[in-house]
């Protein structure tokens, strides 16, 4: 793919790195380098490229003729992306969306600046995706849906149809909402979680984690031991 445009990756962490991967190889950007806030600087390098200070990138990226990505996680119920994300587009820099070639985002879906789409989601018609969100891989956006700002949604997550989520939130690997509901702002749904009605805001719920039974497993298979 013919590189046409310029970025600069904000951190570099673990998203930093699969981030400049999926630019790398999978988009029309040539990433030139990386940039963290100066107190935790610790690299002066990744894969080649210069990290430098947050606080210095003007002398190193044009914001003329570069834009940027924040590849931060979900940390503080997303407010560290969002802060990054607000703080550098507040310094004059374009922010930049990744969409993988191999996602399904069907024609009419409405997509917010800034955002961050991996393999294998389904985004149907007429779902509208706000600024700031991520859509780990393997998700089920379904038709009429919205995903508010600054959101972060998980691997293998299903929205049915006519569901809301409010911003800040964040949904777990293998969250399931149910159709025609509305899951509050800042809602925190932990993995294999399931929402049948419609949620508060700042509400947080959990799936425990599973049990074994009594019966130890070798024995319930009848494996015996050399």
């Amino acid at each position: 793919m013919a590189k046409t445009k310029k970025l600069f990756i904000v951190g570099d962490s673990a998203f930093a790195e699969i981030a400049f991967e999926y630019f790398t190889h999978d988009s029309d950007y040539e990433v030139l380098g990386f940039a963290v806030e100066s107190a935790y600087l610790t690299k002066t390098e990744l894969f080649g490229l210069p990290v430098v200070a947050l606080e210095e990138i003007e002398q190193h990226f044009d914001p003329a003729d570069t834009e940027f990505y924040a590849a931060l996680v979900y940390s503080q119920m997303n407010r560290l992306r969002t802060r990054l994300y607000k703080t550098v587009k507040g310094r004059g820099y374009t922010p930049a969306s990744y969409i993988s070639s191999r996602a399904f985002v069907w024609r009419n879906v409405k997509l917010g600046e800034h955002c961050f789409i991996f393999e294998d989601n389904t985004v149907q018609p007429f779902v509208t995706l706000g600024d700031n969100v991520v859509l780990w891989s393997g998700n089920h956006i379904g038709h009429h849906s919205s995903v508010g700002d600054n959101c972060f949604i998980s691997s293998h997550v299903v929205l049915s149809g006519f569901t809301s989520v409010g911003e800040n939130s964040f949904l777990g690997v293998n969250a399931t909402a149910a159709n025609n509901l509305s899951i509050g702002a800042d809602n925190w749904v932990g993995p294999a979680t399931t929402i049948m009605k419609d949620t508060a805001e700042n509400a947080l719920y959990k799936t425990d984690n599973a049990e074994p039974i009594k019966i130890p497993a070798r024995r319930f298979f009848k494996i015996k031991d050399d």
